[in-house]
């Protein structure tokens, strides 16, 4: 389990009935959504500064392809 750690914070009013009622859960757990979306947004942020920086090799047309897997078959 993730350390948890407990804070005071203060919050204009409006700003938090309004991220409650989008979130439809309680204080606690609409502060954690917000700071989990935070966190999200600098992450794909990062990705998007690698843009055309990666090269890979991949043939999308061969993926798409039907292929024959033997699963949950005797051997």
């Amino acid at each position: 389990m993730t350390e948890m750690k407990k804070i005071t914070a203060f919050v204009p009013a409006g700003l938090l009935a309004s991220a409650q009622e989008e979130t439809g859960v309680g204080i606690s757990e609409t502060l954690r959504i917000g700071l989990q979306k935070i966190a999200h947004e600098r992450f794909y942020k990062g990705l998007q500064a690698l843009e055309g920086k990666v090269d890979f090799d991949y043939d999308l047309e061969a993926s798409r392809e039907d292929k024959d897997y033997d699963f949950g078959r005797d051997r």
